[in-house]
């Protein structure tokens, strides 16, 4: 049998049945994911048919997209009017650690994820560290929020002494299901696969913006034997 007979794609794993998306652009028109309200409508149906039951909507608020609490949640509700189906909606956002983070953490003007609402998904720049990295999440902590590093098998700097240090910290890893299946190219693949070997991720998020990739990926037959059977591992509940 040849080697790539073996391999699997994400979609018949099983990963998706009942399953929580904690990271998407679905929101449409707020930032470079999804844009009109029909596209956003097309993506929940097609999660509704790979079995997806809940997605957190989790729309950048960077300087570069200064995304407003009350602009989000107006979108939010004009959204669920227009839905009609079966995922459960839940609103949150992509927080970049910058200046614009850091006003807004202070104010307590936040968009936080979970069902208790006390964690945050952050993340940063793919290729260099914020200033004060470990400062900014000490301090997310210090103010009763868990943080949570969206795609940390995306960030170029990082090295095993990054994550060792933030799993140390208690910072909880997201995982891009499409960096498994090779769709942000082969050096994401290989740390995320090394990060779910060795059991780093807490939950894993589409990261979708847009539907066509996405799709793409989980149906390319991509992922080996022992990426399959170390997807379990992946707990997908923040509690």
């Amino acid at each position: 049998m040849l080697f790539f007979n073996t391999k699997k794609k994400l979609v018949d794993t099983g990963i998706f049945q009942s399953s929580v998306d904690w990271h998407s652009h679905i929101l449409p028109g707020v930032d470079d994911g999804i844009r009109t309200m029909e596209d956003s409508l097309a993506v929940l149906d097609y999660y509704e048919k790979i079995g997806i039951s809940e997605v957190w909507l989790t729309p950048h608020i960077m300087e570069d997209i200064p995304n407003t609490t009350s602009e989000l949640k107006e979108r939010y509700e004009e959204l669920k009017e227009a839905y009609a189906g079966s995922v459960k909606l839940n609103l949150a956002a992509e927080n970049m650690l910058d200046n614009l983070f850091d006003e807004r953490l202070a104010a307590g003007d936040l968009l936080p994820i979970g069902p208790a609402g006390d964690h945050l998904l952050v993340e940063t720049s793919y290729y260099q560290p914020p200033i004060d990295l470990y400062g900014t999440l000490k301090r997310v902590m210090e103010l009763g929020y868990q943080p949570i590093l969206a795609h940390p098998e995306r960030y170029r700097y990082m090295t095993d002494y990054d994550y060792e240090c933030l799993l140390g910290m208690k910072v909880k890893l997201q995982l891009n299901l499409v960096s498994l299946a090779g769709g942000y190219g082969k050096p994401a693949q290989d740390k995320a696969q090394a990060l779910l070997f060795k059991g780093c991720y807490s939950c894993w998020g589409s990261d979708l913006h847009h539907l066509p990739h996405f799709k793409e990926a989980v149906n390319a037959k991509a992922l080996k034997k022992e990426v399959v059977e170390n997807l379990p591992s992946i707990s997908n509940c923040l509690i």
